[in-house]
């Protein structure tokens, strides 16, 4: 049996390298929003929140490539089986093509329904309409990245899902900065970055398996893993998988939505919150994945997938120990820093005053989500993906329910009201759920 400071080691030694290649995707959001904030007004800082949402629209309903091969792989990896981890990354990359060509197909009717249908200004509309038809041009590569990342993690190789993150994200950070500030693109060079960036990260994973996986590489059979009896399992578990990105969807969506209605100047205060509670959410993730990666490998050990076995529950008290401090930890920066975070990622006077009623859900947001984040690793470490699909569900309609009634009384606030309630029912939900198991 291993010691608590076994766990603690094997925790850190796969957590770590994901939050420091966590660290940099909120700083890519980050360095975007505060390169449009300090070039340009609050119309292009809403137009790239509502870019970006029309990709979470698309991106986050393919989250499946990346979490349903986590878990699989990590439990091939558990078995020892080579075969297994050679279908699942043959699979996973195959898939993702076949995902990329069906946006392009779909490309023009999609932004063109999607922004028929949202309250945003002709001036917001136009910007987000530029940055998605520079961005599509990616999504054989970001779609890619998901299957890899996931596969990474899944193999307890979290150190390759960092440098493959960290080269996609300093190069975006880098590339959007000397397009925007000192090319003729102006503010939308910062979608060029990205294009450019999501090619390089897809580079960079191509060669690390190469280098540490070319056994593996030499197993891989496209035509044998795309046989429906091979892909089976693997669209049992995505397909649940699916249905929670399609809720999440609600909420996210409905938030930047919803926001937009109540004009250019709160909805750039609610991107700018967004990015900075995210960049508490990737720092949590790290703990997430070594959840993927522990509890898919340690769950198989007594020859049953997804199993509650005695190594799964030790690893899973002592994820929580450190989630709970990272929550609490975050929450109190927040608490401390709050104008000064305002501050760095706008200098529009109006934009700092209108989010000073909010920081409040800010201030909470941490710990009402960190459990959140660390069941979602376990359940998905363990392919138990009902769980968290009906999870999701009770989420979605408890954002929903609570803002329509929250909104006459609250305005705006009843948004974040909602947001921050839903981060409550995700931690009871999946926490209840984690000791039923």
């Amino acid at each position: 049996m291993k010691s608590i400071a076994a766990y603690n080691r094997e925790v850190l030694k796969l957590a770590v390298p994901s939050i420091l290649a966590n660290i940099t995707i909120p700083l890519v959001g980050i360095v975007d929003v505060a390169i449009i904030g300090h070039i340009s007004n609050a119309a292009a800082v809403g137009g790239i929140a509502v870019g970006t949402m029309l990709f979470d629209l698309l991106y986050w309903n393919f989250g499946f490539l990346r979490v349903g091969t986590s878990g699989m792989t990590a439990q091939a990896y558990g078995r020892g089986d080579v075969t297994g981890q050679a279908k699942l990354l043959t699979q996973g990359t195959a898939i993702a093509f076949g995902a990329a060509a069906l946006i392009w197909l779909l490309q023009w009717f999609f932004v063109s329904l999607v922004l028929w249908l949202m309250p945003c200004s002709p001036e917001v509309a136009d910007f987000a309409r530029k940055y998605f038809f520079v961005r599509v041009w990616a999504a054989p590569a970001t779609l890619s990245l998901f299957a890899l990342k996931g596969w990474f993690i899944g193999m307890q190789d979290t150190v390759s899902a960092m440098i493959t993150d960290i080269v996609v994200n300093v190069v975006n950070m880098a590339a959007s900065y000397v397009l925007a500030v000192y090319t003729p693109l102006g503010a939308i060079g910062v979608a060029w970055g990205t294009l450019i960036a999501q090619y390089a990260g897809l580079l960079s994973a191509a060669i690390l398996l190469l280098v540490k996986y070319r056994p593996i590489l030499r197993l891989c059979r496209v035509k044998d893993s795309m046989r429906w009896q091979e892909l089976k399992q693997l669209f049992v578990l995505n397909s649940n998988l699916f249905l929670r990105s399609l809720a999440f969807m609600v909420i996210y969506v409905g938030y930047t939505v919803f926001m937009s209605s109540y004009g250019d100047t709160e909805l750039a205060v609610s991107a700018i919150i967004m990015k900075i509670f995210l960049f508490f959410s990737y720092f949590i993730d790290g703990f997430a994945y070594a959840a993927e990666a522990m509890v898919g490998k340690e769950g198989v050990s007594e020859g049953a997938e997804g199993r509650k076995t005695p190594e799964v529950v030790r690893t899973v008290r002592v994820l929580s120990v450190w989630t709970l401090v990272l929550g609490l930890f975050f929450s109190l920066l927040y608490f401390v820093y709050d104008d000064g975070l305002i501050a760095m990622m706008t200098s529009d006077t109006t934009i700092q005053s209108a989010a000073v009623p909010y920081y409040v859900y800010l201030w909470l947001m941490p710990i009402l989500s960190a459990f959140a984040f660390l069941f979602d690793g376990v359940f998905i470490g363990a392919t138990k993906a009902l769980p968290v699909r009906n999870c999701m569900f009770a989420s979605a309609a408890a954002f929903v329910l609570i803002y329509a009634a929250a909104a006459p009384h609250m305005g705006a606030a009843a948004m974040y009201l909602a947001y921050s309630m839903h981060l409550v029912v995700r931690t009871v939900y999946l926490g209840v759920s984690y000791l039923k198991l």
